[in-house]
């Protein structure tokens, strides 16, 4: 079955971002639209499933596991399961991001 949810019924956190559960929406896949001012971004967690972020605008640093990753838009960033991580934006301008979780619900730790 199809559907379409408008932009304007989107729940949106005071940050813009958007969190999508794909399982109140009979999709197997969850995701977070970002929409961060340059310092904004997530704290360390994890997740039971392997997490993609696509860049569309703005400079964002990743943290995953060991590594630091330097991604612009366009860039395509995957974290593995059961790794911590997290993103910062690190430009000037505002990051928009897609978090794509393969999941139908959004299951994550904080790391400390």
């Amino acid at each position: 079955m199809e559907l379409l949810i408008r932009s304007a019924e989107q729940r949106r956190f005071p940050n813009r971002t958007v969190r999508f559960e794909g399982a109140d929406h009979g999709s197997p896949v969850s995701m977070f639209l970002v929409d961060n001012e340059p310092g904004e971004g997530s704290r360390l967690h994890v997740h039971p499933y392997a997490e993609t972020w696509v860049v569309r605008a703005g400079e964002a640093e990743f943290t995953v596991g060991d590594r630091k990753l330097r991604a612009t838009a366009g860039d395509i960033v995957v974290g593995p399961a059961q790794t911590p991580h997290r993103f910062e934006n690190v430009g000037t301008r505002r990051l928009k991001l897609v978090c794509i979780h393969a999941s139908a619900r959004i299951i994550q730790e904080m790391v400390e």
